[in-house]
């Protein structure tokens, strides 16, 4: 793994899976005196620069908060330009993350989108389905307790075919049905924008989570951020229910 100086910032204990709940598009824009689609556009940079960072610095998933199923609930014309602006970064995107050797995927229910960018998810996915450095995973109408109501779903189904019996039925199984259950454990989830929630974000995935919150929004956040994030990680002590002596192997 690689390691980071939390001095200058410069890469120390890198995590495997990073999730990042981009959070402040619209305020940044409304604080310049523009649009909040404006802020949206302008996110589009720091996805870029994170996803760069995240690469360089040997993450093996990336996990991009961008599109929350509540999010319908926002004004029609901010639905309808993200959905155009998801479009057109697929257009502009996925051939650079290809020739880097990422992976991208989508996770969420994507029937609620249209066919056009059904298409386009798919082949992007089809492209990149064999690359190995990293994998880029877009949270698309997504929520999180979606994500286990369909894994319960699914082993209902099984259990009502006769597939398996209910005493089968444990947190590993749950899990082999929960999205990203292919990736390493997620070891760290930030949030920009200055709130302190996770907002319905992979909750059944987060359950030894590191947090890292921030109030730098989402179009500032840029490469040198991801790197003070990454840093704080690496001093964190995981203990996963143990004592402190136990992680250190002090008797």
């Amino acid at each position: 793994m690689t390691t980071i100086d939390t001095q200058n910032s410069e890469p120390v204990s890198t995590p495997q899976h990073v999730a990042i709940i981009m959070d402040g598009n619209g305020r940044w824009a409304q604080l310049r005196g523009k649009g909040r689609v404006a802020g949206h556009r302008e996110g589009v940079k720091s996805v870029r620069a994170c996803v760069t960072r995240a690469r360089e610095l040997g993450v093996k998933a990336l996990t991009l908060f961008a599109f929350s199923s509540e999010n319908w609930l926002r004004p029609e014309e901010e639905v309808k330009v993200l959905m155009e602006l998801f479009m057109f970064v697929l257009s502009r995107e996925v051939k650079r993350l290809h020739k880097n050797n990422i992976k991208f995927e989508v996770i969420g229910d994507k029937s609620r989108f249209s066919s056009k960018l059904q298409n386009m998810i798919n082949d992007a996915e089809q492209l990149t389905r064999n690359n190995d450095a990293m994998v880029l995973s877009i949270a698309a109408n997504y929520g999180g307790r979606w994500d286990i109501a369909q894994a319960t779903k699914k082993i209902a189904q099984l259990a009502l075919e006769g597939k398996i019996n209910v005493d089968d039925i444990d947190e590993q199984m749950l899990n082999n049905y929960i999205n990203l259950s292919h990736l390493p454990e997620l070891d760290l989830l930030i949030r920009t924008g200055g709130d302190y929630r996770i907002s319905n974000f992979l909750l059944w995935q987060s359950a030894y989570t590191e947090f890292y919150f921030t109030d730098q929004l989402w179009p500032e956040f840029q490469s040198d951020a991801f790197n003070q994030a990454v840093a704080t990680f690496s001093n964190r002590e995981r203990r996963f229910g143990k004592t402190g002596e136990q992680v250190k192997g002090i008797k």
